[in-house]
């Protein structure tokens, strides 16, 4: 589904990525996880086509996309970044509709996918006519995975995308999210800087330092096989106490 080949990505003499390689599966759930400055979202920038590489290959869908390749291809990405990203000027619905209108769909088609996916987002309806400063920030990251959904996209990638959330609000849409990638059982793709976050919405965890990554691997690898000292120290730095940590690594 995705491949990254020996890519970095430089601005001026400032190196954020690489040279790395990572080879992601389709149908499978990813976390990208590590300090901030790390390459997380450098990364995700670079599979969605938004930058270039300095160096090296990038390959979606089995093919590394020319420039004129994107707008189609894109079409088939879900992307949802922090806070959402939503247009102030238009409400909900208009937001999550966006793309589908722009690709002429049938009024009765959009009205459907709307309904559908705002029941699967649990946003209720009558929200879908308001701006997004009308909405609560929990609110406004149902719609913007609304947008992202939209289309049935083949891949999903989220940047970020509860970081700005109080932790009530954060917990419930985590539970949230976890339940809709095992029902839509799509590939996604997923930045944060938090690891509890990481093992409750994905299925494998690649910790990056120093944009290159460090490790990759379930969760409890993590924990009981550390590569580097890095790695102890981020998971210590967690403070994780309920999902398994072993008493060495406890704080």
């Amino acid at each position: 589904m995705i491949d990254l080949i020996a890519v970095e990505k430089r601005y001026g003499s400032s190196r954020a990525l690489g040279p790395l390689d990572l080879s992601l599966e389709a149908g499978r759930r990813t976390a990208l996880i590590g300090p901030s400055g790390c390459g997380k979202s450098t990364l995700l920038r670079l599979v969605i086509g938004l930058v270039r590489p300095t160096a090296g290959h990038v390959r979606i869908f089995g093919e590394e996309p020319a420039e004129a390749d994107w707008p189609q291809l894109r079409r088939r990405i879900g992307y949802v970044i922090q806070e959402g990203g939503l247009f102030p000027h238009l409400t909900a619905r208009a937001n999550a509709t966006l793309a589908a209108r722009h690709l002429g769909w049938e009024e009765g088609r959009i009205a459907h996918r709307l309904t559908e996916l705002a029941e699967l987002a649990r946003l209720p309806t009558t929200l879908l006519d308001r701006c997004p400063a009308e909405l609560s920030g929990g609110q406004r990251q149902r719609v913007a995975l609304l947008r992202a959904l939209f289309l049935d996209p083949e891949l999903l990638l989220l940047d970020e995308p509860l970081g700005a959330l109080d932790p009530l609000i954060r917990a419930d849409l985590q539970d949230d999210l976890a339940a809709i990638f095992e029902r839509l059982d799509k590939t996604v793709l997923l930045v944060t800087h938090d690891l509890a976050e990481a093992a409750h919405l994905a299925e494998e965890i690649v910790l990056m330092e120093g944009g290159r990554v460090v490790q990759r691997g379930p969760l409890r690898e993590l924990f009981e096989q550390p590569a580097e000292p890095f790695v102890e120290r981020f998971v210590r730095a967690q403070r994780i106490l309920d999902l398994g940590c072993p008493p060495e690594l406890a704080p």
